[in-house]
């Protein structure tokens, strides 16, 4: 996943940055000696410091912090230098269990489902306040533990999670059922009721922004919440917890347990308390959850999963507004989106023109600290994910792809890879058909229009797609024959709260954002009352 971008990229030259996007802001983080790479030797220097303690590590349940009940932590790392933050509380299914009682007790005895809608939307306004009011330290730790651009989180990133936070506040007071007409004398009338304990999965490339997309809709329809953060990045959920507490969310409505997948990830997913389950993550891992769900109570699992974006540049395009945009669509985040456009087809007529001045727009992306203002990349979130990457890459040299740029590490320190770019990749190649999530873009040659839907199409992925042209008609044709839950044309990775997010085939089910969402955490049960003597059906 990726976010919405302020404005469009088009009216930029190729060799703009994403700064532009960040100006106005000042960043309150320390200007000490940054680390800055360009694809030219790079030079070491200390990385920034950030300007915030980490002060909340313990696992966020019953509305207390509290250490894990083994006393067990583990270290979150800073993705820049690969050294520790902070440790912080490991989850297990003894918390799990804790987590769920208090998930239960909240919604069967406590105030909040049984809460007037109204109150519960003054509750979620008063969240987004105080996550707006805390903006620079949240995105500062977001930045630490992540890597990712701080001027991204900053002016992005969070004013996103306070939008979506606001946009389910206003929906909670206007969730409604139907009255039904029926053949005799009957009232018939629907309820819309929440699930019960929702159990939450988020992963680690928008860990903040993910935490909002899944607490938004769960506790506007009136339920509670287990929500497990990646092991990657805990740092801003747990401190976002103490916010809750401040917003005067009761106690037990959203805990937050900080833990590993197969232990404190399984235990949620298996619990039989847990009435529903979302996640965000991998296709692999999605598979698992609905096992574990399915093997125990049955309980209902939405999916937002892996990508292989196509995005398709047509022989009528501005080749260097769609060098542009078409970089921006996969090196965005690090190439850390599941919708990054990772197959950038190219029509034959433009192709070595396209290649050309894609490699010329990933030789000028500055890599380096992301706390430093003017970067465009920073590092990879981890050595696990580092590594995966880089193993691509080689796949794609050993292949027969020609690699046009990058293609290694940078530096000794930390986790940065150079923007890497492929051409003359086939699709069956596997940088052509598996979600690298990383900075390496595949272009790939196409000679009509039928040939590139077919090839679009022919990938187990139907998350996104990315479409680049100036006749209607064709941009008409793709909208419809494309087999993806998003379809974003002659733009990308425009996304908005009302805007719904998922995909086909084994990129998921279900949607994230808008009104589609709240479909997921309710329950329709129907009323059927027998009529004396009506005045009329």
């Amino acid at each position: 996943m990726a976010i919405r971008m302020i404005k469009s990229r088009l009216s930029h030259s190729s060799s703009s940055s994403l700064a532009y996007l960040f100006q106005g802001r000042n960043s309150r983080v320390a200007t000490t000696a940054a680390l800055r790479y360009t694809t030219s030797a790079p030079i070491a220097q200390d990385p920034i410091k950030p300007s915030v303690n980490v002060e909340y590590t313990k696992l966020f349940i019953n509305g207390q912090f509290v250490d894990s009940t083994s006393g067990k932590t583990f270290p979150t790392l800073d993705p820049r230098t690969g050294e520790v933050i902070a440790h912080v509380a490991e989850g297990d299914v003894e918390d799990i269990n804790r987590a769920v009682v208090a998930a239960r007790n909240a919604f069967d005895e406590g105030p909040w489902p049984k809460m007037s809608a109204y109150e519960r939307s003054k509750v979620l306004f008063r969240i987004a306040d105080l996550i707006e009011k805390h903006n620079d330290e949240i995105a500062t730790l977001e930045t630490w533990d992540s890597g990712k651009l701080y001027q991204q989180v900053a002016t992005i990133e969070i004013p996103m999670i306070v939008r979506i936070l606001r946009y389910y506040a206003g929906w909670a007071d206007k969730i409604h059922g139907l009255t039904v007409p029926a053949d005799g004398p009957y009232h018939v009338q629907t309820l819309h009721e929440p699930i019960g304990v929702v159990g939450q999965i988020i992963p680690w490339n928008f860990p903040l922004l993910m935490f909002a997309w899944k607490i938004g809709p769960a506790l506007a329809c009136g339920n509670t919440v287990v929500l497990k953060t990646a092991e990657q990045t805990p740092l801003s959920a747990l401190y976002v917890s103490k916010l809750l507490q401040e917003a005067g969310l009761p106690e037990g409505v959203l805990n937050v347990i900080s833990g590993f997948g197969p232990t404190a990830g399984g235990a949620l997913c298996s619990h039989m308390d847990v009435d529903k389950l979302a996640f965000t993550g991998s296709t692999d891992t999605g598979k698992t959850i609905m096992s574990l769900a399915a093997n125990s109570n049955l309980k209902p699992v939405t999916l937002e999963l892996g990508g292989k974006s196509p995005f398709i540049v047509c022989e009528d395009a501005d080749v260097d507004q769609a060098v542009e945009l078409a970089h921006f669509a996969l090196f965005f985040n690090q190439g850390q989106c599941c919708c990054a456009g990772s197959r950038t087809y190219v029509h034959e007529s433009i192709y070595d023109e396209f290649v050309e001045k894609a490699k010329a727009r990933a030789l000028k992306r500055t890599v380096g600290d992301p706390f430093e203002s003017g970067n465009e990349q920073g590092p990879q979130i981890s050595s696990e994910q580092f590594e995966k990457v880089l193993k691509y890459i080689r796949s794609g040299v050993e292949s027969g792809a020609t690699l046009e740029t990058g293609g290694d590490r940078l530096g000794t320190r930390g986790y940065y890879i150079k923007p890497t770019v492929f051409s003359n990749v086939k699709d069956d190649m596997l940088i052509a058909t598996d979600e690298i999530f990383g900075p390496v873009q595949s272009i790939l040659k196409f000679k009509d229009l039928d040939e590139v839907i077919r090839r679009a199409n022919a990938t187990k992925y139907g998350l996104a797609a990315g479409v680049f042209t100036k006749n209607i008609d064709t941009a008409n044709t793709f909208m419809r024959a494309l087999r993806v839950g998003t379809i974003w044309i002659n733009c990308f990775d425009t996304f908005d709260a009302a805007i719904p997010f998922g995909g086909y085939k084994m990129s998921g089910q279900g949607r994230e954002k808008g009104e589609y969402s709240l479909k997921q955490y309710l329950q329709v049960k129907a009323v059927v009352t027998s009529l004396k003597n009506p005045a009329w059906l």
